[in-house]
């Protein structure tokens, strides 16, 4: 599936992007499952669950998965390290969601067309081994109070931005 264009079920929408997502231990398992089904509808290829990061079968991800743990494929990796070396060698940009002092607006960021999201921990963030690994790091602004969006919201927003 690395080297096919997913096809969408909106007619005349085709994926053209190679688009994969590391999970690094996601403790919810409501997020697990909501980043499952947002993944589907952007065209995401494969979902990487690292570290803590909960996997299929478990009630909490199909609730909010609504099927798409069955649609999108995935692969549990004990090293969010190890799995973003392997896909730095098979050519893919590694963009880490998360605000540093390095990190730059989403929106602003230049995208490959083979990119691999890596999104963290809702407490901890993204661990610091991970980050030093990225091609870049991206931060979505608030205006708010809040200092950051739920983990799946910002996936979300996030994976949306480098399908465009």
């Amino acid at each position: 599936m690395a080297n096919a264009k997913r096809k969408s079920t909106q007619k005349g929408c085709i994926v053209d992007k190679q688009i994969c997502v590391i999970l690094g231990d996601v403790r919810s398992l409501f997020n697990v499952g909501s980043i499952f089904r947002t993944a589907d509808g952007a065209g995401v290829e494969k979902i990487y669950l690292c570290g803590i990061t909960g996997v299929p079968p478990r009630p909490q991800i199909e609730k909010t998965a609504l099927g798409a743990e069955k649609t999108v494929l995935w692969e549990y990796s004990k090293s969010a390290l190890k799995t973003i070396k392997k896909l730095k060698k098979q050519g893919y940009q590694i963009i880490a969601l998360e605000r540093t002092k390095k990190s730059e607006p989403f929106h602003k960021a230049k995208y490959k067309n083979k990119v691999c999201l890596v999104v963290g921990n809702e407490v901890t963030g993204i661990k610091k081994s991970v980050l030093k690994e990225a091609d870049k790091i991206v931060f979505i602004p608030m205006r708010g109070e809040k200092e950051s969006l739920n983990v799946s919201v910002a996936f979300g927003i996030g994976v949306y931005q480098i399908a465009k």
